[in-house]
């Protein structure tokens, strides 16, 4: 058994982003909807470990300081 390709987060969010409008689109009161709910759930996870994920790569890779006395 081969594994599937993993997603990248930005493909999941924007997968999310799509579903959620679809289904507010479809319910009569978006905002009591339990679907819609869980969706806006997923996605505020997803945009955690985006800013997560970028956090870390910026404490890895400092800029470099250029010295004013070069």
């Amino acid at each position: 058994m081969s594994k599937s390709k993993a997603r990248s987060l930005d493909e999941d969010k924007q997968i999310l982003r799509k579903k959620i409008h679809e289904k507010k689109s479809e319910s009569e009161n978006p905002k009591n909807c339990h679907t819609v709910r869980a969706l806006r759930k997923q996605l505020k996870r997803i945009q955690r470990k985006v800013r997560c994920v970028n956090a870390r790569e910026a404490k890895a890779n400092p800029k470099k300081q250029v010295d004013a006395k070069a």
